[in-house]
């Protein structure tokens, strides 16, 4: 057996903790997204929010990475035995062989909010507000990595809604380069004041809840995640259950900061550089998670990179309507429910998606159907051009 082999995920989305609640809210179709009640804003939205997380500070030792980020990091870490995964990992190979390659878009950028809004009579923001363990970028590798004990490189990517989808492509290059033996990759993202009202100003927020790829669809909600996972070269250790790692694609379009090709060019070079690597076709694929944000621009790009690849053979759909846009951390999530649907033979569906844009050629599912497959696809494509595609299955 070659190649790089995935442990069980620890995931987190506002579907519930855990890979288990995950995966019952997909095969009942049930989303996540309900009216924005977060930090009581003024929002006509809908969110995808972990209530959890109020009642889950970080005290004791990690009191100053304390924010809403790296809490929900936490929570997730908590889940799926994951913990036990590292300890594992630890053993095998030493604190110091273990990389920790995360994404992330806004970090703990909530944190700041607050403490602006607590600010000194003079200006002055509180005293405990502490920038590089809360909202700087590597705040959240800086935790997970003292968190798990480990000692090996480590660095934070924020491209925006493909981070969490190319920490796995460089994990990969750094164990191929001998710089670790295995690496912690994932990531997390959380909602903030910033981050909704930002959409809202940008025009492309949904007034109810998002509806990928449906002729109505008229804008995206947004949600908060996180999910780990442990990559490691593919060993006799490892069953045929195992989910692998089979390949990557990154690419950018150079074409606009927020809008996508039109057709797609970006996003097709992303999954033909991941099928390459792969050495699969496009008829290997079973299943597709899109990106599928449900913006007018982005699902008809997606579609047409897709439809022009792939033909309309591949079962594909955008867990959007489930979870809402996770933003840095949607590339995780898809890889996620990738191996859910790889391990247990279930095609999720798109809540919310009601009539499929008819000039659209793609295979999209709107409701879930049991299909046993070998080989799966997920997308994230974020703003910049940025595009990252993962191409998962089972061991053989």
């Amino acid at each position: 057996m070659s190649g790089f082999a995935l442990s069980d995920f620890a995931l987190v989305t506002g579907l519930g903790a855990g890979t288990q609640a995950n995966f019952a809210a997909l095969r009942e179709g049930r989303s996540a997204l309900a009216p924005c009640r977060f930090d009581a804003l003024p929002l006509d939205a809908y969110t995808a929010e972990v209530p959890e997380l109020d009642a889950l500070p970080l005290t004791g030792e990690w009191a100053a990475f304390d924010c809403r980020n790296n809490r929900l990091a936490a929570f997730a870490m908590a889940q799926d035995g994951f913990l036990d995964i590292v300890a594992a990992a630890k053993s095998r190979y030493g604190a110091a062989r273990i990389g920790v390659f995360l994404g992330t878009s806004t970090s703990g950028i909530l944190q700041t909010e607050t403490a602006y809004c607590n600010r000194a009579p003079d200006g002055q923001l509180p005293t405990s507000f502490d920038y590089g363990r809360t909202h700087n970028t590597y705040a959240l590798g800086h935790f997970v990595r003292d968190y798990l004990g480990l000692h090996g490189p480590a660095f934070v990517v924020s491209t925006a809604c493909a981070a969490t989808s190319k920490v796995f492509a460089s994990a990969a290059r750094m164990i191929a380069a001998g710089l670790c033996d295995a690496a912690i990759v994932g990531g997390a993202d959380t909602l903030c004041a910033t981050t909704l009202f930002g959409f809202h100003a940008l025009g492309v927020m949904a007034e109810g809840p998002c509806r990928p790829f449906d002729a109505a669809r008229n804008g995206i909600s947004i949600g908060e995640a996180a999910g780990f996972a442990l990559l490691e070269r593919a060993g006799p250790q490892h069953g045929s259950e195992i989910i692998m790692l089979l390949g990557t694609g990154e690419s950018s379009d150079a074409y606009h900061m927020s809008s996508p090709h039109p057709e797609g060019a970006g996003a097709r070079r992303a999954m033909e550089l991941a099928l390459a690597e792969a050495k699969l076709k496009p008829s290997d694929i079973g299943y597709i998670n899109l990106h599928g944000t449900a913006t007018l621009a982005g699902d008809a790009a997606e579609d047409c990179a897709i439809s022009n690849l792939f033909g309309n053979r591949v079962p594909c759909s955008s867990s959007k309507g489930f979870t809402g846009h996770t933003l840095g951390a949607s590339g995780v999530v898809g890889a996620a429910f990738c191996a859910l649907a790889l391990r247990h033979g279930f095609l999720p569906g798109s809540p919310h998606t009601q009539n499929v844009d008819p000039n659209f050629r793609g295979n999209y599912l709107r409701t879930g159907k049991v299909a046993r497959i070998t080989r799966a696809m997920s997308n994230a494509f974020g703003f910049g051009g940025v595009n990252c595609s993962l191409v998962l299955g089972l061991a053989t």
